[in-house]
This record gives C-alpha cells, structure tokens and sequence, in this order.
C-alpha cells in the first residue's frame, strides 16, 4: 500500500485502544487505586497514635480502610473501560465508549446513560472523601500539629475536585460549541477517570481552584457595585500566574464575566439582576453579604466556608442553574467558572503538546 503523507493539519483517527491496548490478565494493580503513596504514609503515621490513645477509633478507621479496599476490588470486576470487551448488546471499546459519550446528546440527569463501573467508583470516591474527612477531624481533636490534620484536608479537597471534574466533563463534552477533537480528549480523560478515580488534569488544577475558592472567602465584596475592579484585583493578586491569564485572556467575555459573578458573590445570575435592580431603585450604593438575603426576601447562602461540602454544593447549584439557562436559552451563564476554567487550562496544554511536537 502506498503511504500517504499527512498535511500537518490532517489527523488520523485512531481507535483508543490501540493505546491502551486488549488485555488478557487483568492487572492487580490496575483499577482504582485505594490510597496514593502519599495517603498511605499520612494514614499510616496517624493510624498507629490513635492505636495507643484511641483504640476504638483505631479499629473503626482500620475497619473503613477494609471496607474501602473490598469495594475497590469489587468494582474492578466489572468490564475495564480501557479494554474491548464483548458484552450484552455487542462489542464495546474503549472509542466506541467516547463515541456515545459525544453523539447522545441527552438533556437531563445523565446517570442511566453511564457505565456501571463510573457510577460505582462515584460512590467509592464519596466514601473515601468522608472517611479523609473524619481523618482530619480526628487529627485536629488529639492535637496533632497542623499541617498533619491540614494534610489530610488536602487530600480531602484534592479528591472533591476529581468529583467536580467529571461533572464538568460532561458539561464540557455536551457543549455544542466545543469542537470534535477536543471533544475526544474530554471524553478520553473522563474514561481514565472512571476507570482509576484520579485525574492529572484536575490535580494540577485543583490548587488554583482551592485558592480561588479560599481569597473569595477572604474578600468583603461590596454588593450593588457587584463586579468591582478592586475585588477582582485582589482575588487575582493572590493566585498563580495560569489563573491571571485566564482572567486576561476570558475575562472579556460575557458569559465568564456573569459565571465569575455567580462565583465571587455567591449568589445566582438571576439574584445579582434582581438586587442590582432593588439597591438602584432604593438608591442604596452597596451592601455587605449579611444583607442580600433581607434585600432578596429570600435566605441565600453567599457566605459559605472552606468546607469542602460547601464548594461543592455551590458549585453543583451554579451548575444546575447553567445547565437550565442553556436548554431553555435562558440569558445569563450557561457554563460554570470552573468549566471555563478548565477548559482554558485544557486547551492552553493541548496547544503547548502541539507547539512542542513542531518544535522536533
């Protein structure tokens, strides 16, 4: 067969699993990994204090890590995501996979439309999100230093944003204006996230997002100026340099602008209309968080903590509410910040590949 030569703008679609290749004997330390090397040693120091000055708690965390490690070898059980396999219904692979993740279109709750083994390691993942959780807690209760139990906060929060990033993958790959090949590299790196519970996209990201989250919380922001230049300034003046790019090179577009509002006062698009609205009719310049909920007539929690419970729930309301604005074409943002986020990261990587492959 002739060899044809390839424009460098020409790409050659190649099935996934060429890459991860079919394989016959599983591998015992593929799947979901239960701890990192990382987590094996913090758990490890603490787990042998609280065998000497806690010993229920001792026996009860030891029990959590056996059920931890029993559900992870169950799920890997089930059909690796990575491999073909012949199921009921036919053949499935790896690409066959990221094909129907980019083709069904489906509005609504994504949940029966996903394979088994993602829908499980989802729960595995909360389970050992709680169980870190109560490590920390328990670090903090018997006095031990603070950067041990704010490791194990660490961790707690690394493993929160994996949650959220499988979220705005999906967000991400059903949104109609992302192009087809991007599309493919979401989708691949949402197949290795069910398939191990972790994610190098996310882990490199996950800093930036926390201490956004964290210089918010620091912020007094001023309601009624809403999007003021000098909250902004401060809250990019704590970060690394990847967000202030961000904020540089996106923040000009609308829907940023308004998903950066929804982010930095806590509060939905809809709500800082209304009370934009309200202090303008009242000739009321600004107000401090406390208030909008006596201004809005309704409690709103615009003032949430660093608890990783609390990002997440605000980040899924956000979520939701963009969500409906985009089906029902509803003026305001249609994606999260966090979305934005990652997907500027995500293609300023992809063009860095790039740039490094012609650079050769």
């Amino acid at each position: 067969m002739e060899d044809k030569k390839l424009a460098p703008d020409q790409f050659v679609s190649v099935d996934i699993s060429e890459f991860f290749g079919p394989q016959e004997h599983k591998d015992p330390d593929a799947g979901i990994v239960v701890l990192t090397q990382h987590q094996r040693e913090i758990y490890k120091r603490l787990i042998e204090k609280a065998k000497d000055i806690a010993p229920e708690k001792y026996e009860s965390f030891q029990q959590r890590m056996r059920y931890l490690q029993e559900l992870a070898k169950s799920i890997a059980n089930f059909p690796s995501l990575l491999e073909r396999h012949n199921i009921f219904g036919g053949e499935r692979t790896p690409q066959s996979l990221i094909d129907s993740l980019i083709e069904h279109q489906t509005e609504g709750d994504y949940t029966l439309q996903l394979p088994s083994k993602a829908t499980l390691g989802k729960g595995f993942l909360v389970a050992k999100i709680h169980t870190f959780s109560s490590l920390s807690k328990f670090a903090k209760s018997i006095k031990e230093p603070e950067e041990v139990w704010q490791d194990f906060s660490a961790e707690t929060n690394s493993m929160m944003f994996s949650l959220l990033a499988e979220d705005v993958y999906l967000n991400l790959i059903h949104d109609k204006s992302i192009p087809n090949d991007f599309k493919q590299e979401l989708a691949t790196s949402l197949l290795l996230l069910w398939e191990h519970r972790s994610d190098q996209n996310i882990s490199d990201i996950a800093p930036t997002l926390l201490k956004i989250w964290t210089a918010r919380r620091k912020l007094a922001p001023a309601f009624g100026t809403m999007m003021g230049t000098s909250e902004l300034l401060l809250l990019s003046m704590q970060l690394d340099d990847q967000w202030t790019s961000f904020i540089k090179t996106k923040l000009g577009d609308t829907g940023v602008s308004q998903a950066m509002e929804e982010f930095l006062f806590g509060i939905s698009h809809e709500q800082i209309v209304q009370l934009k609205t309200i202090l303008r009719t009242k000739g009321i310049p600004a107000i401090g968080r406390d208030e909008v909920s006596k201004f809005l007539g309704v409690h709103v929690k615009a003032d949430a903590g660093l608890d990783y419970r609390d990002f997440y729930s605000l980040y899924s309301l956000r979520r939701d509410n963009a969500r409906v604005r985009a089906r029902m074409g509803l003026p305001g943002p249609h994606k999260t910040i966090e979305d934005y986020f990652i997907q500027f990261v995500m293609e300023q990587n992809k063009e860095k590949q790039n740039n490094d492959s012609f650079a050769k």
